[in-house]
This record gives C-alpha cells, sequence and structure tokens, in this order.
C-alpha cells in the first residue's frame, strides 16, 4: 500500500465530465481547492461533487482550501505584453492604473513596494525569467535596470530576491475566502506567504471567529519565514514546502538542502508536511515524466514528506489521471527503501502525554515484532498522527467515528481512515471487531501480529492509555 499521500489541485480540467471520478479511482487522497482562481461558486459545486464520490468510493478524501495571501503581481499592458532588453532600464510606478503599462513603466498591485526596497536590491518576475536591479526609489516610482531580459506579459509575480516584502498575509479577499471555507466545511486551509508565527496565531483566530474547524496549512514560500520556521511549525498544524515563490526568492540552488531541513523539522515536531510545485510539470502536456521529476518525487518520499502535491498537472494538464498513477508509483517505489522504514524520531527526547507516550512505544513494538497493522481508535487523529511521525512500513489504520477525522488522517503518511463507532460498540467487542475488518480487507490473516491503541474512556479526546499486541485467531488468553 502507497504511504505517502497525493494532493490534487482541481481546475478546468479536473470539470471535465468523468475526471473527478478517474483520479479517486487512481489513488488521490486529498484535493486542493485553489482560490486564486475561480469563483466561490464554482468551488461549492466542486466541493460537493467531492463529497458524493467520496461517499460512492467510500474514500475518505481531504480538502484543502488554498487562499491566494498576498501575490504581488504587475499591473498589464496596454498591448498585452513587451520586450524588455538587457541593460535597458524599466520603471514600476506604484501609482500607475492598472492596464496603463508600455515599453518603459508598469504598474503594480502592492502599492507599498517603494518602501520596502533599497538601492540594488534585485526583483525578481515571472518565477525569476526577469530580473531587475534598483537604480534609483522616488517617491512611487521604482527605477530599474534590466538584468534579464525577456518577453513579459500581464500580471505576472514579483518577488525581492532574498525576501523582506512587508505585505500581509492576510489581504481581505482571504478574509472573505476564509469564510466561504468555512460555510463548504474544509478541512485545512493554507495560509500564503506568512512571515512569522504572528501571521499564523492571526490566521487561528479569524478561523475561530468564522466558525472553520478546519486544520492550518503554512505555505512555506517566503526567505523571511525561514528565519523563524520553528515557530511557524510550532503553530500550525502542517507545513507546505511551496517551492515556486520560496526558491525564486532564496535561489534554485539553495532548496534541495532547504527541502530536506523543513520536511524534518516538521518530522520532529510532530507535524505533517507537504512537499509542492513543478514535481511532476512535463505532464501538463506529456504522458510520462521526465526522468528529474521522477527522482524529484523520490527524494521528497525518501526524505519523509507525508504528501506530494499536483498542481497544474491535474488542473490544466491533459492527462490529471495519468500523472495521479505515475506520482503513486514513484511513491510506491520509493518506500520499499530501508531508509524510509527505520527511525530514531524522539529516541532521546521526553513524550510530554501519555497519548504521545503510547504512540512511540506501539511503533516501536511494532516494528520489533513484525506486526501487520496497528489498529488506533480515535477521536481527534492525534496520536496516529505521531505514529505517522515514526518511519515504517506498517500500515497505520485510523478507526473513528467522526467524518472530519477520517478526511484530516487521510492527509497523514502511512495512515488510512476506517469507519468505526466506540461509542456503540461493546469494549469487549472492539477488538475483535476492528480484526475482522482487516481480515475483510485482506490486510491480515491468521497468526498475524496486530497492535491495537485505544483509552479507557469511550469517545473522550485525547485520552489514549491503553496498547494491546493481539495475534489473529488467537484467544485474548493468549494476547502478549
Amino acid at each position: 500500500m502507497r504511504r505517502t499521500k497525493i494532493i490534487a489541485t482541481l481546475g478546468p480540467a479536473t470539470d471535465e465530465p468523468g475526471v473527478l471520478e478517474k483520479l479517486i479511482a487512481a489513488g488521490v487522497d486529498v484535493f486542493r481547492l485553489n482560490y486564486s482562481h475561480q469563483t466561490h461558486n464554482h468551488h461549492e459545486k466542486r466541493m460537493k461533487k467531492i463529497r458524493r464520490l467520496s461517499l460512492e468510493y467510500k474514500h475518505a478524501v481531504a480538502v484543502i482550501a488554498d487562499l491566494q495571501g498576498p501575490k504581488i503581481r504587475i499591473e498589464n499592458f496596454k498591448s498585452g505584453k513587451i520586450q524588455l532588453k538587457e541593460g535597458g532600464n524599466f520603471k514600476i510606478n506604484t501609482k500607475l492604473s492598472s492596464d496603463s503599462g508600455d515599453e518603459s513603466q508598469v504598474g503594480i498591485s502592492y502599492k507599498q513596494l517603494a518602501n520596502d526596497l533599497k538601492l540594488n536590491d534585485r526583483l525578481l518576475i515571472d518565477d525569476g525569467k526577469i530580473v531587475l536591479s534598483v537604480l534609483s526609489i522616488d517617491n512611487y516610482i521604482i527605477d530599474c535596470e534590466v538584468i534579464t531580459g525577456g518577453e513579459l506579459t500581464n500580471s505576472k509575480g514579483i518577488n525581492l530576491q532574498g525576501g523582506g516584502l512587508s505585505a500581509d498575509a492576510l489581504t481581505n479577499k482571504d478574509i472573505e475566502d476564509m469564510k466561504h471555507a468555512a460555510k463548504i466545511e474544509v478541512d485545512f486551509v493554507a495560509i500564503s506567504f506568512p512571515r512569522d508565527a504572528k501571521d499564523i496565531k492571526k490566521a487561528r483566530k479569524m478561523m475561530k471567529d468564522c466558525n472553520c474547524n478546519a486544520q492550518i496549512i503554512a505555505k512555506i514560500e517566503r526567505a523571511d519565514a525561514l528565519n523563524h520556521i520553528e515557530e511557524i511549525i510550532k503553530e500550525s498544524d502542517v507545513i507546505m514546502i511551496a517551492r515556486g515563490d520560496l526558491g525564486v526568492e532564496v535561489g534554485d540552488a539553495a532548496l534541495p538542502p532547504i527541502q530536506k531541513s523543513l520536511i524534518k523539522k516538521a518530522r520532529d515536531m510532530d507535524r505533517a508536511v507537504i512537499t509542492a510545485t513543478q514535481m511532476m510539470e512535463s505532464m501538463i502536456e506529456n504522458k510520462i515524466p521526465t526522468r528529474a521529476e521522477v527522482f524529484d518525487v523520490a527524494n521528497a518520499v525518501i526524505d519523509g514528506t507525508d504528501a506530494v502535491m499536483l498542481s497544474g498537472e491535474t488542473s490544466i494538464g491533459h492527462y490529471p489521471d495519468e500523472a495521479v498513477k505515475s506520482m503513486s508509483r514513484i511513491c510506491e517505489e520509493a518506500e520499499k527503501q530501508r531508509s524510509v522504514r527505520v527511525s530514531d524520531h524522539r529516541i532521546n527526547q521526553r513524550f510530554e502525554t501519555i497519548s504521545e507516550a503510547i504512540a512511540m512505544s506501539s511503533m516501536y513494538s511494532a516494528n520489533h515484532i513484525g506486526a501487520k497493522a496497528i489498529c488506533s481508535l480515535t477521536e481527534t487523529g492525534g496520536t496516529c498522527l505521531w505514529m505517522s511521525r515514526i518511519s515504517s512500513g506498517i500500515p497505520i489504520y485510523a478507526f473513528t467515528r467522526h467524518t472530519a477525522t477520517r478526511r484530516r488522517v487521510a492527509l497523514y503518511r502511512g495512515v488510512y481512515p476506517m469507519k468505526f463507532d466506540i461509542t456503540h460498540t461493546d469494549p469487549l467487542e472492539a477488538n475483535k471487531q476492528m480484526i475482522d475488518q482487516l481480515i475483510e480487507q485482506n490486510v491480515v490473516v491468521e497468526r498475524d501480529f496486530v497492535i491495537i491503541t485505544k483509552g479507557d474512556l469511550r469517545g473522550k479526546r485525547g485520552a489514549t492509555n491503553n496498547m494491546k499486541i493481539i495475534q489473529v485467531g488467537q484467544a485474548l488468553e493468549h494476547t502478549l
């Protein structure tokens, strides 16, 4: 079974008849609604279809609402595009009207840009394809030299090399989108361009104010965020390594070690982590990935990412289901490596709760007794998250009565949601019923070892305090 989860972005391609069904059948675990595009009505229709198909296929699928954030873009040109020549001059005019750009200047969506710049700063436009160096700043006009030229079209993104732009992480649009995300009951909300933990705290308060119960994903895409990364991870539930804007700000060469470091930090701090952006970009147009893309996905899996994300490959690509199938095959092969099945996670650290101690003990026991599966009776999925931080090839089954919890754990590496209501089950029969479900799904057979974790207090959050090792088909008194 594939342990690494796959996230697919929705868009025009997935709106075509039958495509969403193919993606679920191909193994998508999480869908992403990109609030940078389309209307609330579009997203609501997509959400209804996802929920309906999830029930139909009996496959718990989570949904992310990805907020746009302060994506800073140039405005538009009169002719739609211009050509910039290296060594020439070009101005960014913060007071220029939105459709008045020409060969000499263009407007900008972020009106405070001049306040954030100094001489010789480098501005990177369209993911770094165009590079400008700041020559002078005169109130609202930023005069630049073209370092790297080329064709420049409307509404391209702009970054400051090294970071430092002070635009707020949450815009008015984001707040309205957050309210809509709460209304349609998404499972995760992704916060774009946070600079520090304060941005995440602010987002959490806003989510609480609009009755949004989703977990927070912090998208790491600003260089500034790396200076506060541990605080950001601590305040978040999940982080996403958004390699597009982050790569532009820190430079391509610095990105691979940063990615490895972020995956390790997130796992060490018991948070889930998503690796995103251009993972299989060529599959927007082609049926097979490049060898470089195969290595990229595999390396993220070997490093321990919980999920890998497809963007344009599924939202606008010609072969969305093929992209998911290819990514799934790569993940499965990478997961066969011994290095992704052993762990020294928190081996020298104190556990903070009984639930965490049970989770760690269960994984240690499972790895050393050769258990075929772990059954975790859970209310929130917290015990399963802790378990999934331990590298292992043993599947973790999250047995829960809560639909929201089943969808949430769909993001966690190696965790598989199962519908089970302990409050309506005799505690003495619960173990047998869970084992029976695994037998029915051909997960275990007679004499296999299974580890079960649960709490003495049924239906109470954070109450896991019990671990049991059972041998399938053996009497209870023979339990180890």
